[in-house]
């Protein structure tokens, strides 16, 4: 009889212990890691609203309108950017604010190589860029705008900011892991 309970014992700590095991694999992703994902994202351009918007401009422009002799929207332009510096995991590449003929801005990517893992996120901070241990958890203490997944792990990519952001109040970029607040890589903006 004792036999017998030692062996359901054993099975029930067996079957713990392999649902925490899965659990655990689940919650940190691991194999993540090992595999990148590459982006190749062109350079955004401007929104079908500025293309009727500037046929409108050369409608007028045509008819002698108001609009006559103003110049033409100017297309994709660096407004800031930085460089990527290492956090948690090795970090490079640029980060640049663009902003389109439509007077919309976006954040690009550029030669983006940082680790894969899970829940990273692309976050525009009001924190500053600290080199070491010392810059891997500041991104989350003051204002921040998460701008979406990020896409991939490898390339070039476009993160459009929501319509209100001043993104001059927000001089850094960072490669953000939300499961365990903390950041892969950071980029400084400066004006271009």
């Amino acid at each position: 009889m004792e036999r017998a309970t030692g062996k359901r014992r054993w099975i029930a700590v067996a079957v713990a212990g392999l649902v925490v095991a899965v659990a655990g694999l689940v919650w940190f992703k691991p194999w993540a890691l090992w595999v990148d994902e590459t982006v190749n994202e062109a350079l955004p351009t401007a929104s079908a609203t500025a293309t009727a918007s500037a046929s409108a401009t050369a409608s007028a422009s045509a008819s002698g309108g108001p609009a006559a002799g103003a110049p033409s929207p100017a297309g994709p332009v660096t407004v800031a950017q930085g460089g990527f510096i290492s956090h948690e995991h090795a970090t490079a590449g640029t980060a640049k604010i663009v902003r389109l003929a439509d007077g919309t801005h976006t954040l690009r990517l550029e030669g983006l190589d940082t680790s894969n893992g899970p829940d990273l996120r692309v976050w525009l901070s009001d924190a500053p860029v600290k080199e070491g241990k010392a810059g891997w958890s500041v991104f989350d203490d003051g204002k921040y705008v998460d701008l979406a997944k990020l896409k991939g792990n490898k390339g070039d990519q476009n993160y459009p900011l929501p319509a209100g952001v001043d993104w001059s109040a927000y001089p850094s970029v960072s490669i953000w892991c939300d499961r365990f607040d903390v950041s892969f890589g950071a980029a400084a903006l400066a004006r271009a």
